[in-house]
């Protein structure tokens, strides 16, 4: 049994404990959350800072940790991608290596859990190893080909059979990429296979990152039409749903499954209504360095705070910024849109996160029964305000 306490105690789903102590068993197991003169000062292991939960990382492609530095800052999404695409190809040594110390960085920054992107199974092997907590979104896209749908949905099916095989107990569903990228038949082929899991999913979708997305659905017009021709993909049989995307995808995705919508950049408060009167079991994922990254725009936070919107927090992948820590992203908006508060942006770094994943029940929050690691992080202004200066630790 240990007994940590800090200056002060964030269990997130109550209020904070100044003098607060944590309890824990050998493996990590809150035993009690108490107060400092509860306990003899020696048998504490006292540290200056808040002690807050295990941080969960809803967003990642940690398969792509090898492109770190290839693609330059600043080329708006479809360069982007386009990039991606013809820069990923690597030795299978160097993407395993990159893939674990990529690993060993979010462990290092206290994170304990991550949703990550598959679209291959360069991370299986890593993933098994159990140091961190996945659930694996293995991705799927047909670019918008109905004709298409089987091929794709056998493609990537075959990776997430792979990932039952080589990691027992592994928490993962097939999801699409985005609305551009998925036409309306493999939505379809998706939602079955997710509705033949008898438990609930978590289904993860890119959503309006960039402004032709929006382009895309409302008018039929915008880059998205060169790209697709680049690449010799016709767009003759789509139409434009006059709308913009993400009602496309809310009309095509499952309601009874927790939806993480992911980047959300250009996102309006009366889109976030909409899509949280269509389900109860909406999050929403905001990878705040990877939107300056790539697009050198951020969401408007407001809108959501506003909406009360269950905000989680993702790093993207080290191909779209600098590092991989949801400290670093916590700063990035307490830096340029203040009004968001400490105690807001941690429950969106850890319970939201939680909960969005499925993995409340054991991380998210400081309870009696759960296991969620323990974070210090040094807050060093008198309200305990986020600032560049705030480093984060792992007490356990």
């Amino acid at each position: 049994m240990k007994k940590f306490s800090a200056d002060w105690i964030f269990p997130i789903a109550a209020e904070p404990i100044k003098n607060g102590v944590i309890v824990v068993d050998e493996k990590g197991k809150i035993l009690a959350i108490e107060r400092r003169e509860q306990h003899d000062t020696a048998t504490l292991d006292i540290r200056q800072g808040v002690i807050v939960p295990g941080f969960v990382n809803t967003h990642c492609h940690l398969e792509l940790s090898h492109m770190k530095g290839k693609i330059t800052t600043g080329t708006s999404l479809i360069p982007f991608i386009t990039n991606v695409v013809q820069q990923r190809a690597a030795a299978a040594e160097v993407v395993q290596d990159a893939i674990e110390k990529a690993e060993q960085e979010m462990l290092a920054n206290g994170i304990v859990a991550v949703g990550d992107i598959s679209n291959v199974t360069d991370t299986f092997a890593q993933k098994s190893k159990g140091n961190l907590r996945y659930y694996t979104f293995v991705e799927m896209f047909d670019f918008l080909q109905d004709a298409g749908a089987d091929t794709a949905f056998e493609q990537y099916k075959s990776v997430f059979e792979q990932l039952l095989t080589s990691h027992d107990g592994a928490q993962k569903s097939v999801v699409p990429h985005a609305p551009y990228s998925v036409s309306k038949a493999l939505f379809a082929k998706i939602n079955q296979e997710n509705s033949l899991h008898k438990q609930l999913e978590t289904v993860s979708i890119h959503n309006q990152e960039t402004v032709p997305e929006n382009e895309l659905f409302c008018h039929k017009s915008g880059e998205f039409i060169n790209f697709y021709r680049k690449f010799g993909i016709s767009l003759d049989a789509f139409e434009a749903t006059k709308q913009t995307s993400i009602f496309y995808a809310l009309k095509n995705l499952d309601s009874q499954q927790r939806n993480l919508f992911v980047h959300n950049t250009l996102t309006t408060a009366a889109e976030i209504v909409a899509a949280q009167q269509w389900s109860d079991r909406v999050f929403w994922a905001t990878c705040p360095n990877a939107n300056l990254y790539i697009e050198n725009r951020l969401p408007n936070y407001r809108h959501f705070i506003d909406a009360n919107a269950k905000m989680t927090i993702g790093t993207d992948s080290l191909t779209s910024n600098w590092q991989l820590s949801v400290l670093e992203e916590m700063k990035t908006i307490s830096k340029y849109q203040s009004f968001v508060t400490t105690e807001l942006l941690l429950r969106w770094a850890t319970l939201n996160g939680a909960e969005a994943l499925g993995f409340e029940a054991d991380l998210g929050s400081l309870e009696v029964g759960k296991t969620p690691g323990l974070n210090l992080l040094t807050l060093l202004s008198d309200n305990l305000e986020i600032t560049e200066k705030t480093t984060v630790r792992r007490v356990l």
